[in-house]
């Protein structure tokens, strides 16, 4: 039997103490020049990324819309990226999925057993009947989207008891099957979700091109100093930092910075 999410990411934290997570939304016309013309231009530069950068990683995310985009080709890109991501490094598939049913087990089935990624972020709206699926697949693991980095958080998730109830809901399911979405930049919240959350795995975007502040998340996010429990994922301005063909270079320059900067 694989190890589980839960088990992978104690023991990658455990060896190198990084909350680095490493977003590969491979944005088909934001690709280099260089791997353009390439057969598969998303694998092409996502085995270069990968490479590069998976010393400093504590867990790759890659986004499902930027393969769906590329259709087939990029679906091949999806798989074969997984595929080479090294097996001590959890997988994370952010596709925010959120359905019941037969339809949510389809979603489960594709993305744990097909796919072989060790995690999911759900969109929680739905209720039990997102999750239950998900603690039914063995070893499976979820991040539940609970205050989002987005600027329409505010229609939903910022104000009004959603900030409450998500949190509450969570408390019911036990934290090494299931962890939170909390943005970087809902500055003025993190310590509050923290407080509503301990023990709970933090995903947390939105530092890097999206602005969110990682000192703030450093001291608000965290949860103990020996167990912070937190990953912080950098996507573009990871693996974007360079549109040249020195591109996976600088995404490890960048991945490294941030990696240190964690650390202080």
């Amino acid at each position: 039997m694989s190890k589980s999410f839960w088990h992978k990411y104690q023991q990658r934290f455990a060896k190198l103490g990084s909350h680095v997570c490493i977003g590969l939304d491979s944005q088909l016309d934001k690709l280099p020049d260089s791997v353009q013309k390439a057969q598969n231009p998303i694998w092409e530069f996502n085995r270069a990324i990968i490479d590069a950068t998976a010393d400093f990683a504590t867990a790759f995310k890659p986004n499902l819309a930027f393969y769906l985009a590329d259709g087939i080709r990029g679906m091949e890109a999806l798989y074969l990226s997984i595929s080479h991501i090294p097996n001590d490094i959890p997988v994370i598939l952010d596709c925010k999925v959120g359905d019941i049913g037969s339809t949510m087990s389809g979603y489960v089935r594709a993305f744990f057993q097909d796919m072989k990624v060790d995690a999911i972020t759900v969109n929680p709206l739905m209720g039990r009947d997102v999750i239950s699926p998900v603690l039914a697949e063995e070893g499976s693991f979820a991040f539940a989207l609970a205050l989002t980095s987005n600027p329409g958080a505010r229609d939903f998730f910022h104000d009004g008891r959603m900030k409450e109830m998500v949190p509450q809901w969570l408390a019911q399911y036990d934290e090494s099957r299931l962890g939170a979405v909390v943005g970087a930049t809902q500055v003025n919240d993190l310590k509050d979700m923290r407080l509503r959350m301990p023990g709970r795995l933090f995903l947390v975007p939105g530092v890097g091109a999206q602005g969110g502040d990682l000192k703030a998340v450093l001291n608000f996010a965290s949860d103990t100093p020996e167990a912070p429990r937190i990953l912080i994922n950098s996507s573009r301005g990871i693996i974007f930092a360079s549109p040249e063909k020195d591109f996976a270079q600088t995404a490890a320059k960048c991945a490294k910075e941030l990696f240190e900067a964690c650390k202080l």
